[in-house]
């Protein structure tokens, strides 16, 4: 496993997982095989995380695999360069998540997907929720934002609600 290639690894472990996916094991439990594991681990990425990406393209033909490389990468980026390739111990408190009805700026799930956001980058993401799911996706092609993008932001705002509303404004084209 090595870094240089590390995103042609990510699709072939992708692929198999489409593969296996596609030929009828639907559950995230011992998915991926202990030495894709050991692959994801070294770049930050969980089975569940990678498990529930694929499962949405199979079912809903979305996310694509380029947009997945994408968010990956971004999450990998954080994993190595800020956090020293450490996984964080913490999951994030699903109780204590912002409701999908919280607005911020007067724009609906904006709140929830912040911090959706901040917990991906931190790898702090319970096995239950996905950033990128069935919710986030349509929010964020509502306001012009790929999924990958709008982490970054996150990132390079360290969270600031308030720059970050201005981002999904402008790119909304609601400046």
């Amino acid at each position: 496993m090595g870094n240089y290639n590390w995103a042609e690894q990510f699709r072939e472990v992708y692929q198999r997982g489409v593969e296996t996916y596609n030929g009828g094991r639907t559950n995230a439990a011992g998915f991926f095989t202990p030495r894709d594991n050991e692959f994801l681990g070294s770049i930050g990425c969980s089975e569940q995380e990678l498990f529930d990406f694929i499962e949405d393209h199979c079912r809903v033909d979305e996310p694509s695999f380029e947009q997945v490389l994408l968010v990956t990468a971004a999450r990998r980026d954080y994993f190595l360069f800020v956090q020293n390739g450490k996984p964080s111990s913490h999951r994030i408190d699903m109780d204590r998540l912002q409701p999908k009805s919280a607005e911020l700026g007067g724009i609906p799930w904006l709140p929830r997907i912040i911090e959706k956001a901040q917990a991906k980058l931190r790898g702090e993401m319970p096995p239950a929720l996905m950033y990128g799911c069935g919710g986030d996706r349509p929010f964020l092609r509502e306001h012009n934002i790929p999924l990958a993008d709008f982490l970054r932001v996150v990132w390079e705002l360290d969270g600031d609600q308030k720059r970050i509303l201005q981002y999904v404004r402008k790119e909304s084209g609601a400046s």
